[in-house]
């Protein structure tokens, strides 16, 4: 019996490592990314591209070689997995193609069964079986961090939740998480999650010690969410990730010199014409993702700024538009319009056209990608290189050269310019044989990524005459016929980086990304993770100070030490007056609400927050909040009101916006955008309750001496317009008004009440679409 047992046992584990060895052999019998010749970070468009052209190539009924159907085989199984997201992602981090996706989960379920049984700290381990299928999916290991999702983080920011086997708070976030999800995967976000339980490596890499937390990661960076789990805040957060630089606001003033920059970037320049006032997150991954070759703007439309520019392309105003712009700044090289722009539409627009038609050559890895090196014999790529100077002789040279690109662009040809002066070893590498002086032409092919490449030098130079332009046509068409026709071969020197800063200059940004980096931990994180610093630091002011201090005791006699405690017991009876005084003056701490302040105590306030905001003029300020704090004293022990003042002489145009799109009024065009009526609102005395997370609005009217009937009543019971429960004054009269100490404090008479009824809850409420921008309505002093 026992030896049947035995046997059994060995067959078992017999069939296991054969299990095995089957599954490691299915999984490397195919590399999708190999047989295509693409690398593991290429779009759709690119795995599309490269799928036609190995087709064509290698199609049955095409090539009559013995292996060709097989190679047809295998293009088209990999088209078909790399095409697919989810099948690709599941290579990505598995290896599993559709032959071996059955053997590895089998294998997964023998080394789950084989894991769930280990001494650790405890006996026996039993692993978490309620893991969702997308965490699964998600999920990141330290190997895969460091080789995969680091290097990509620079082309897409990742969101990676931290979570551990029976987090029991994991669970209540789970909803949301998904949710975050399925929105931010579709827009080009990456999704990661890690298990601190078994990535040990990973939990120290990241500094997670606490689940359930998120971190973002952008340029192999990393920084914690410190938010409420809420799907808009998780939004927020990696938005507030990305460059703030990546796209321009474009508008008539500018939309010439944005469209002309691409002789200084070096970089074609698209446009995104859409109604929305600020720019689309898509739009900003997009322009992360390809910000080394492309530059990106955006119009608003419907804006009183952009109706030049709207006119002069013709945007059509009912759907997003894509223009984009290459050597000519007045007609677009390519246009897309969508009522829903998705990210592989865009993707695929963009890297179609991520080079100008002649770009210059500034560095190696723009090299790389332009004129990528011979892979097959139907793939090849023909770079037709133009070396030329700087020099205001040569302006017109270059711009034939320009010419005979825009007349003959193919496929097979990429044409590009290098200066002389910027890239020299480059430069008499060509040049050194023949004993040549610029301008020349050369046509290249590279072979190898180690620098080898085979060329031919033009005959006769290139002065952009018309029978250079007939000479070079000729011998790019002998070169289609008879690839031997580049006699020369050589190796070429690495580019040199034309667009790298100075030593002083990358050196003062990374002092600045650490000292930032250092400062929002310490803003941020919890002590947990604080203390090894926070010990360090003082172990270190120990050491250097420690011993001068000791010194200083022991050299003092023994009078000196009876000294401090008299002053310590003095101290407090100079400073008593003081602190009676402080807590006898009503004090609230009420900061100014300013472009500077406008974010962090409106957009983004925390839920649940209220800020309570005082309308005042310079003439009134003084006056006002002295009352104003008087009448809120008494809440202002609440930790979810916050108070703030508004200087409604510089942001008149906010306070009319805001007003107009809460309560319904409407202000003539003169009003909004100059200012200068006659007949303004006296806006002296409001106070606003601004919720800015639920986005809407508790109005406070200030009660008038004049006007005793309405003293009775509180000053937001009817949702009525300013002007209609304010008298219409004109400059004169209000600064003569607002000068009157008596008049000005009565209109906060009433003001405790009314906070009563805000803290209760019953006050009624204006809901806002969204809160004007406080920095673009800054009144004309």
């Amino acid at each position: 019996n026992c030896n049947g047992m035995q046997v059994c046992l060995r067959l078992f584990w017999l069939a296991a490592v054969l299990m095995l060895l089957a599954n490691a052999g299915a999984a490397s019998d195919i590399d999708p990314y190999k047989i295509l010749g693409v690398s593991r970070h290429a779009s759709q468009a690119e795995i599309k591209r490269a799928y036609k052209q190995l087709a064509r190539e290698w199609h049955p009924d095409k090539n009559k070689s013995p292996g060709a159907q097989d190679m047809f085989i295998k293009i088209t199984k990999s088209y078909e997995i790399l095409s697919n997201e989810e099948r690709r992602a599941n290579y990505d981090r598995f290896g599993e193609t559709d032959e071996n996706q059955h053997r590895s989960q089998a294998q997964q379920g023998f080394r789950h069964f084989h894991e769930s049984f280990f001494f650790d700290q405890t006996f026996f381990h039993f692993r978490q079986s309620t893991r969702d299928f997308a965490d699964s999916k998600h999920m990141l290991h330290y190997e895969q961090y460091m080789n995969e999702i680091v290097p990509e983080s620079f082309r897409r920011p990742y969101l990676i939740k931290v979570t551990s086997e029976w987090c029991f708070s994991c669970i209540h976030i789970e909803p949301i998480w998904k949710e975050t999800v399925l929105e931010l995967e579709a827009l080009g976000v990456g999704i990661g999650v890690v298990d601190i339980g078994f990535e040990k490596r990973l939990r120290s890499l990241l500094g997670a010690h606490r689940p359930p937390s998120i971190l973002g990661l952008v340029n192999g960076r990393v920084t914690s969410f410190h938010r409420g789990v809420v799907r808009e805040n998780l939004r927020q957060f990696v938005e507030s990730l990305l460059p703030q630089t990546l796209v321009e606001k474009v508008n008539d003033n500018n939309y010439l010199r944005f469209l002309n920059g691409w002789r200084e970037e070096n970089k074609p320049s698209v446009l995104l014409f859409d109604a929305a006032p600020i720019v689309p997150l898509l739009y900003k991954l997009t322009a992360f993702a390809y910000r080394d070759f492309v530059r990106f703007g955006y119009v608003e439309q419907g804006h009183s700024d952009t109706a030049h520019v709207l006119q002069q392309f013709s945007i059509n105003a009912y759907a997003p538009t894509l223009l984009l712009f290459k050597e000519n700044p007045e007609k677009p090289a390519d246009v897309i319009q969508s009522r829903g722009m998705k990210r592989q539409l865009l993707d695929e627009f963009v890297s179609n056209n991520r080079f100008l038609l002649v770009p210059r050559l500034v560095n190696q890895k723009f090299f790389d990608e332009l004129c990528p090196v011979k892979q097959f014999h139907r793939r090849r790529k023909y770079c037709v290189l133009l070396i030329t100077g700087e020099d205001e002789a040569l302006v017109s040279v270059n711009a034939a050269f320009y010419d005979f690109a825009s007349s003959n662009s193919k496929e097979v040809l990429r044409f590009a310019y290098v200066y002389q002066s910027q890239q020299k070893p480059l430069c008499d590498t060509f040049l050194s044989k023949e004993e040549l002086s610029p301008p020349q032409v050369i046509i290249l092919e590279r072979r190898s990524s180690t620098g080898k490449v085979l060329y031919r030098t033009v005959t006769g130079g290139w002065n952009g005459s018309d029978e250079d332009k007939h000479r070079l046509h000729k011998q790019l068409e002998l070169l289609q016929k008879d690839p031997a026709y580049l006699n020369y071969d050589a190796m070429l020197p690495e580019l040199n980086n034309e667009l790298a800063s100075i030593f002083l200059v990358q050196w003062l940004n990374s002092a600045y990304d650490y000292l930032s980096q250092m400062y929002f931990d310490i803003l941020h994180s919890n002590w947990r993770e604080m203390m090894p610093i926070i010990s360090l630091i003082f172990s270190a002011l120990f050491i250097l100070f420690g011993t001068v201090i000791v010194q200083a005791f022991s050299e003092s006699g023994g009078e000196k030490p009876g000294k401090p405690k008299a002053n310590k017991s003095s101290k407090p009876a100079e400073t008593s007056p003081n602190a009676e005084n402080t807590l006898s003056k009503n004090f609230v701490e009420v900061t100014e609400l300013t472009d500077m302040t406008y974010t962090s105590s409106l957009v983004q306030l925390k839920p649940g927050h209220i800020n309570v905001v005082l309308v005042l003029t310079d003439a009134s300020r003084h006056v006002l909040l002295k009352k104003f704090a008087k009448e809120v004293y008494s809440f202002s022990m609440s930790q979810t009101i916050h108070y703030s003042f508004l200087n409604v002489d510089k942001h008149r145009k906010w306070m009319d916006l805001l007003l107009a799109m809460a309560l319904g009024t409407r202000h003539s065009d003169m009003e909004l955008n100059e200012g200068t009526s006659s007949h303004e609102p006296d806006y002296t005395g409001y106070v606003l309750a601004l919720n800015g997370h639920k986005k809407y609005l508790c109005l406070f009217r200030p009660v008038h001496v004049d006007d005793k009937e309405d003293s009775s009543r509180s000053s937001d019971e009817d949702a009525r317009a300013p002007r209609a429960g304010v008298k219409t004054r004109s400059k004169g009269s209000s600064r003569r008004q607002t000068s009157s100490t008596p008049h000005v404090c009565s209109k906060l008479e009433r003001l405790s009440l009314w906070m009563e009824r805000l803290m209760e809850g019953s006050l009624p409420r204006h809901y806002v679409p969204s809160w004007p921008d406080l920095e673009y309505t800054l009144s004309k002093m």
